[in-house]
């Protein structure tokens, strides 16, 4: 857990700016902001007095799921590109392993694939935003064009390639998260 981030998020959603919650607390508004950014932690005594001026307690905070980011800018994806198979990834929602869906971008250039992943639990879904792609899928293969989508379980090995002179791209999310 985030602790900064989390009261940091409460104190937004007090509509309080820093400097209002320090004064509520008899703190300066600097120790508030290092607090946010997990320079420095509050004693327990602290934390109990900067949660009662956000109108909760130390239960309610700790078992209490605040609402976690929703927007995701580039500045926030991460991408990898793996030579080998000549494709690159690029993870759409950062630590979405912790959730129960994982969508990535992956673009395929010309005769490549995606990275061939064995059987596991889970549903996995595709869309395909530009060029042609197959997705393998046990001993099956599917043709699969731009503004078409794939869904299936993951019980078999699959991956998806390129067969084609021209880059490919595909919105694809695996549930629970597997890339």
């Amino acid at each position: 857990m985030d602790i900064g981030e989390k009261l940091k998020r409460l104190r937004i959603l007090n509509e309080l700016t820093q400097d209002e919650l320090a004064q509520r607390c008899d703190l300066t508004k600097g120790f508030i902001s290092k607090i946010e950014r997990n320079i420095t932690s509050p004693s327990i005594a602290t934390l109990i007095d900067i949660l009662e001026a956000l109108g909760t307690d130390i239960q309610k905070f700790f078992n209490e799921d605040v609402q976690s980011k929703v927007v995701f800018s580039k500045e926030d994806m991460y991408e990898t590109e793996n030579e080998a198979l000549n494709h690159k990834i690029t993870w759409l929602v950062p630590n979405a392993q912790k959730n129960l869906m994982e969508p990535i971008l992956i673009k395929l250039d010309s005769n490549s694939s995606s990275n061939i992943e064995k059987p596991h639990e889970g549903e996995e879904f595709g869309y395909v935003l530009n060029g042609n792609i197959d997705l393998c899928l046990g001993n099956k293969k599917f043709k699969i064009k731009k503004g078409e989508s794939f869904y299936f379980k993951s019980n078999l090995i699959h991956y998806i390639e390129n067969t084609s002179n021209k880059p490919a791209i595909v919105l694809w999310v695996a549930g629970p998260p597997s890339f």
